[in-house]
C-alpha cells in the first residue's frame, strides 16, 4: 500500500520536475545578439487611429507603418477595418513617407527593377513576367509614387522584416484580399 504524504510528495516533485524541464526548454520569444539587435522577424505594432492620418475613410484608407511593419486598412461605408503584416524598405534612404494613393491594380504583375536596383545587385534580370518567382507576387497596387508599390511577395520570409527596396510587401493571400477591397483613387500613408 502506498503511503500517502509518500504520494503526495513524489507526486509533487515529478510536477515541479517538469515544469522546470519545460522552462529550460522553453525558446526565447525574441533572439538577440549580444549588442542587442533581434535576429528574426518581429513586429511592434502599434494600434494606429485613421482620424489621426485622414480626412475620411468613406471610400477607404491605407496606412502602412514601417516602424511595426504593418499595413491598416479602414473603409467607413462597408464598416470595414483590417490590418496586415509586411515587409519595409531596408534602409531610411529607401523609405518614403507621406501621402499618395492607388493610380492602378494589377493581377499578376511583371517586374522591372529600377537601375538602382540593379546597380545594388548586377545578379538581378531587367525584366521578370508575372509568376510564382516574381518578386511582386500575385497582385500590385501601384501609388502615384514612381516605383512605389504595395504588392505580394515571392518570398514569405520577407514579411516582418526590413527588405523590400522602397515598396510595402504583403502575403499573397493578404494583398488578393486588399486588392479586392482597394479602389482606384483610394488615399495611401506611409509614415
Amino acid at each position: 500500500m502506498v503511503n500517502r504524504r509518500y504520494f503526495i510528495f513524489g507526486t509533487t516533485l515529478v510536477g515541479l520536475n517538469f515544469f522546470t524541464q519545460a522552462v529550460s526548454n522553453a525558446q526565447q520569444a525574441v533572439k538577440k545578439t549580444q549588442s542587442g539587435e533581434t535576429l528574426h522577424n518581429i513586429s511592434s505594432y502599434r494600434y494606429q487611429k485613421w482620424e489621426n492620418h485622414f480626412k475620411s475613410i468613406t471610400d477607404g484608407a491605407i496606412l502602412s507603418d514601417t516602424k511595426s511593419k504593418c499595413l491598416h486598412f479602414w473603409n467607413g461605408k462597408e464598416n470595414i477595418y483590417k490590418i496586415y503584416p509586411t515587409s519595409v524598405p531596408l534602409t531610411p534612404e529607401l523609405t518614403r513617407t507621406g501621402y499618395t494613393k492607388v493610380i492602378r491594380k494589377v493581377v499578376g504583375p511583371d517586374w522591372r527593377p529600377t537601375e538602382s536596383m540593379r546597380k545594388r545587385d548586377p545578379q538581378l534580370p531587367k525584366y521578370m513576367p508575372a509568376g510564382p518567382d516574381n518578386p511582386l507576387g500575385t497582385h500590385a497596387l501601384y501609388l502615384s509614387w514612381p516605383n512605389f508599390r504595395i504588392h505580394g511577395t515571392s518570398d514569405t520570409r520577407k514579411i516582418g522584416r526590413q527588405s523590400s527596396s522602397g515598396c510595402i510587401g504583403l502575403y499573397n493571400e493578404h494583398i488578393e484580399e486588399l486588392f479586392n477591397y482597394v479602389k482606384i483613387g483610394t488615399p495611401v500613408r506611409l509614415i
